[in-house]
């Protein structure tokens, strides 16, 4: 019966994380099961086990972010265009890095908000699901962003 017990919180959990607002409104099914693959598998675990996979995921998402962030900067050194506009396009490359830096935090707040009373662990939860696909999502459209740029 204990086992019973403890499926039916994390169920509740695994289902107010899949309902995030913003799993509902993605553009591309691709990031959509990205991210609710990324909750589903965390979910198969006790709450404690999946608060620390989708830590571990968000983690993940963030590397994957910088390394999205690096390869974008690289290509664009690499860009057949005068130096100006690689160096325009750089820093405001650097710019957006911040400005998504600071919405991604205020938007995952806000999320995390969104679980009204539920205890600290589904905040966290809740914040962390957010984190995972906005850094997803971001690392996808830099890459796409500077797919295309020719190459001296």
């Amino acid at each position: 019966m204990r086992g019973v017990t403890m499926r039916i919180p994390n169920f509740i959990v695994l289902a107010g994380l899949l309902a995030l607002p913003g799993l509902a409104t993605f553009a591309n099914g691709a990031e959509l099961q990205n991210e609710r693959s990324a909750v589903e598998e965390c979910g198969a675990h006790s709450e404690s086990a999946m608060r620390e996979c989708l830590s571990k995921r968000s983690q993940q998402s963030k590397r994957m972010l910088e390394q999205a962030e690096a390869q974008a900067a690289a290509r664009l050194s690499m860009w057949d265009e005068d130096s100006k506009y690689i160096s325009r396009a750089k820093e405001k490359l650097r710019t957006s890095s911040k400005a998504f830096e600071q919405y991604r935090d205020a938007q995952c707040a806000f999320d995390s908000s969104l679980g009204g009373g539920a205890i600290g662990n589904a905040l966290e939860m809740r914040r962390l699901g957010c984190l995972i696909g906005l850094n997803t999502r971001r690392s996808e459209q830099l890459n796409s962003t500077v797919a295309a740029l020719p190459a001296k």
